[in-house]
C-alpha cells in the first residue's frame, strides 16, 4: 500500500510502503527522503486523474443515493477523462 504521511504508525494489511515523517527533533535521512520520493512519484501517476476528474469536471461528490448510479455516474465522468487525456495529448503533437 502506497500511503502519505497522515497513515504513519498504522500497520497495513499488505506490503507496508507508507511515506516516513519526521518527528519533532528526529531529522529523517537521505534513504527515508528518497524513499518518500519513490512513493510520492508513484501516488502522482494514479492521484493526476482523480485530481482532473475532481477540479476539471467539479465531480468530487455526487448527489445520488444509489449504487448502480453512482457507478454509472463515476463510468461517465471517467469517459469524458479519457476524451480530455485525449485532447491533451493530441495538441501537444
Amino acid at each position: 500500500m502506497y500511503r502519505d504521511k497522515g497513515y504513519f504508525g498504522v500497520k497495513p494489511k499488505g506490503y507496508d510502503a507508507t511515506m516516513a515523517k519526521a518527528l519533532r527533533g528526529i531529522k529523517l535521512s537521505i534513504r527515508s527522503i528518497l524513499r518518500n520520493k519513490r512513493i510520492s512519484w508513484k501516488r502522482a501517476l494514479v492521484k493526476y486523474p482523480f485530481a482532473v476528474i475532481k477540479r476539471v469536471f467539479h465531480f468530487s461528490h455526487t448527489l445520488v443515493t444509489l449504487s448502480r448510479r453512482v457507478r454509472v455516474k463515476f463510468m461517465f465522468s471517467c469517459f469524458a477523462y479519457d476524451l480530455f487525456a485525449l485532447s491533451v495529448i493530441s495538441n501537444r503533437g
